[in-house]
């Protein structure tokens, strides 16, 4: 039986027809425009590509060094999007299943720095990581990156795992089981939704990131996508077909990722929501 037409259906309708028009149509300009030349970019930038001008393409990822940027990217979202996973999922089996006088405490910091912002600190830890020696490194930008991104995920790991019944580690303990075993063998087999949700959230923050990079990095060839591509808007080039170009190379991996893994974050956060 089809359920009756109704107004606020057909405003649920039009409003969802608005936010997809208005997600899609400036992806579709930037994409149209990212293969034609500046001077058409200029003159008509409505109209859409009467032949498909790589040009740009070369380029923005030649002379922008998009290549470097796109390997640093790769190595800062990886590298510490496994470590912040690792430590949140381990974290949040500490956190839910011992019970210690001093757990509360450290869950309540880990929920306390959801409230610290990146751009509220950058400052003091520029400040720090200049005289620990670590400014301008590798290894400064992904510490960063795993302690904003642990609060959110410890939290979403404690909340999931904590659903998880007390039986399957007490029949595991009683069979022999050390603890590490029924982490590695119960905990995580269980937890794969919430552990591939947290991986995907991760990845796609951290290689989104922008502020850390360049407040914390200064050479070139240390600095990400996002920050090499904010390069074409300033004095570097004012040709806009580059600057769509570039654009379009930082935005084709994110889609794809997403595409990919679409699935894995409703799973996610459909199956964490039923845990209680």
């Amino acid at each position: 039986m089809k359920k009756p037409i109704t107004i606020g259906r057909i405003f649920a309708y039009v409003l969802m027809i608005l936010f997809a028009l208005l997600t899609i149509v400036p992806l579709l300009w930037m994409f149209l425009s990212a293969f034609k030349p500046h001077a058409m970019i200029v003159r008509q930038p409505l109209l859409p590509p009467m032949t498909l001008y790589l040009e740009n393409f070369r380029l923005a990822w030649t002379q922008g060094h998009l290549g470097i940027y796109f390997a640093n990217s790769i190595v800062y979202a990886m590298t510490s999007t496994i470590f912040t996973v690792v430590l949140a999922i381990s974290s949040g089996y500490a956190l839910s299943k011992f019970s210690y006088p001093s757990g509360k405490f450290i869950y309540a910091l880990y929920t306390l720095g959801l409230l610290i912002t990146v751009h509220s600190v950058i400052v003091p830890l520029f400040i720090m990581e200049t005289k620990l020696g670590i400014a301008n490194t590798r290894f400064g930008v992904i510490l960063p990156y795993i302690a904003f991104g642990l609060p959110f995920e410890v939290f979403l790991a404690t909340t999931y795992v904590k659903g998880i019944p007390d039986a399957m580690q007490e029949s595991a303990i009683i069979d022999g089981a050390t603890f590490l075993e029924v982490f590695v063998k119960i905990i995580i087999p269980v937890a794969t939704p919430i552990i591939s949700t947290m991986f995907i959230y991760t990845f796609l923050g951290n290689w989104n990131e922008f502020i850390l990079v360049l407040t914390l990095t200064s050479e070139l060839a240390i600095r990400s996508l996002p920050v090499g591509i904010n390069s074409f808007a300033g004095g570097m080039s004012r040709d806009y077909g580059l600057q769509f170009a570039a654009l379009v190379i930082g935005t084709i991996p994110m889609i794809i990722f997403y595409l990919i893994f679409k699935d894995k974050i409703a799973q996610g956060f459909a199956a964490g929501s039923t845990k209680e």
